[in-house]
């Protein structure tokens, strides 16, 4: 009798396998009324080429693109990866722990030097907290990973110029690079300055920022990538620096924040008035 509930037992669960493995290869749910496809198969954009013999002038500026603003929160969030989106950190991070972006040193934005080794940037990015737990007299010391959602600057590094050839003023991003504010060593918080983390060539990091969503504040239905955020230039920035022969940047040569933002308006304007003048004229 024993034997015969084994083979009943057998029978019933090769009979249940097929009904199982259907149930494993059926599609998970979608979420939407469509596949989103678009930017995981696109490729950056080519921009025009330009000659050396070709431009008529140029200039070198530094900006900082806060994500606190209300524009450029869209490379903010999602904090943590969501629906195919990821932040702008979180994707540079993922991005060049896997080598398809190289990063340089913070002092290296002209990318002569070695590219950093991505396991020890990130390590060397944490910090380390000492506190004494409750009930205890002795410190105890903990390291705390790098968090991509304490970048609240991304550092742009782009040129403008005018292209006698195509007859049109045109800038190009050449670095990128997030920062983070400073904390204090002895309290713990953070101050009203921020730290450079590491320069990446942007046309490197093209190919990574054109194959990730951003969310499109103007329409749901249109995906667009990280890349064209930043071609067509869809965020608010502030210049902090010019090309000079000292190298400083305006905080140094301006203290009051006031006269900052004047002479970063001032840096843009003499931008626009050459473009102007120089199509009257």
């Amino acid at each position: 009798m024993a034997k015969y509930l084994v083979i009943l037992a057998a029978i019933g669960l090769l009979f249940s396998l097929p009904g199982n493995a259907q149930e494993a290869e059926r599609e998970r749910p979608m979420d939407g009324v469509f596949e989103r496809r678009a930017v995981e198969e696109r490729k950056p954009v080519d921009l025009p080429y330009v000659r050396e013999a070709d431009v008529l002038w140029s200039k070198r500026i530094w900006q900082n693109i806060d994500v606190r603003q209300t524009m450029n929160q869209s490379l903010y969030f999602p904090e943590d990866p969501s629906g195919g989106y990821r932040s702008l950190m979180q994707l540079l991070q993922d991005s060049i722990m896997s080598g398809a972006i190289r990063a340089y040193a913070v002092d290296d934005e002209s990318f002569e030097g070695d590219p950093l080794d991505p396991e020890e940037l990130f390590r060397d990015l944490g910090r380390t907290e000492t506190f004494v737990p409750e009930g205890e007299t002795r410190p105890q010391t903990v390291v705390i990973d790098f968090n991509p959602s304490e970048v609240f600057i991304f550092r742009i590094k782009e040129e403008w110029f005018v292209d006698s050839r195509r007859g049109v003023m045109d800038v190009r991003i050449i670095g990128l690079a997030p920062a983070r504010l400073v904390r204090d060593e002895d309290t713990g918080e953070f101050l009203d300055v921020f730290e450079t983390l590491f320069w990446i060539p942007f046309t490197d990091a093209r190919e990574s920022l054109a194959n990730a969503p951003v969310y499109n504040r103007r329409n749901d239905g249109q995906q667009i990538s990280y890349d064209d955020f930043f071609i067509r230039r869809f965020f608010n920035s502030t210049v902090y620096r010019e090309q000079r022969p000292d190298g400083r940047v305006i905080s140094e040569y301006f203290e009051d924040r006031l006269d900052q933002l004047l002479e970063a308006d001032r840096i843009r304007e003499d931008i626009r008035n050459f473009e102007m003048d120089l199509w009257h004229y």
